[in-house]
């Protein structure tokens, strides 16, 4: 949970920050600093991905998974969630000038919703790896910042909901360490660098169409299913 509890410190010396700042940082600093974040999280995500011992699992899973998250289109999915919290929240026909909550919900949508918070929560409830979690914290407290300025304190109010929302993958993790084998915890770790990867690549803008990180999720949990079966394969077929 320290993890958890640094992305809301973070988000809240953000939000403070942005307040104190408002209207006089440029645009040109708050990018170069999400750049450098960016090479960060490629660089955390080449160090999870290569700690495979199986390759072949890697390949399949985030083929099969990226196939299914497609089929679903996850990624969609969620932008339609956090459109729907927005209308929720601001009503059909807002014009944005309730900032707070305009401010609240953004914030709320943008941190909770993505690849890292998830794989960051299991790689710090299996392995207390912290430093997905760490980065995007040093990531959120950076965008925290100029969504403040923009927008109001509303932002540092999304603090709450990243706390249950984070904490509570990290804890169903931890709890899950002594049910899944080792095989399995270090293919999902490997598993998941590769979607933090594309993460970074997409923070990077190396792309002129973002990659659909989001239907890459599955592709995290089907080590459960291919190790078993590899193995039970493996067994008869000698």
């Amino acid at each position: 949970m320290l993890a958890v509890l640094i992305n809301c410190a973070l988000i809240l010396a953000g939000s403070a920050l942005g307040m104190l700042l408002k209207d006089k940082l440029p645009q040109r600093f708050l990018t170069v600093l999400m750049q450098a974040m960016g090479l960060c999280v490629v660089s955390i995500g080449i160090s999870s991905a290569i700690g495979t011992k199986d390759t072949l699992c890697v390949v399949v899973c985030l083929v099969v998974g990226t196939l299914i998250g497609e089929g679903i289109d996850i990624e969609a999915r969620l932008d339609r969630w956090g459109e729907g919290l927005r209308r929720r929240f601001e009503g059909e026909n807002a014009t944005g000038s309730s900032t707070f909550t305009q401010g609240f919900v953004t914030a709320s949508v943008l941190f909770c919703v993505g690849a890292m918070a998830i794989v960051g929560g299991i790689e710090a409830g299996i392995h207390k790896d912290y430093s997905i979690l760490v980065s995007k914290s040093v990531i959120d407290g950076v965008t925290a910042i100029s969504l403040t300025a923009a927008l109001g304190i509303g932002v540092a109010f999304s603090a709450l909901p990243i706390l249950v929302y984070e904490g509570a993958i990290t804890l169903l993790a931890g709890a899950a360490v002594g049910i899944l084998q080792e095989a399995v915890i270090t293919e999902m770790s490997a598993v998941g660098g590769c979607i933090i990867i594309g993460i970074g690549l997409n923070m990077l803008q190396l792309r002129r169409e973002p990659l659909k990180v989001g239907n890459l999720l599955p592709s995290i949990f089907l080590p459960l299913g291919y190790l078993p079966l590899a193995n039970w394969i493996g067994a008869v077929i000698p």
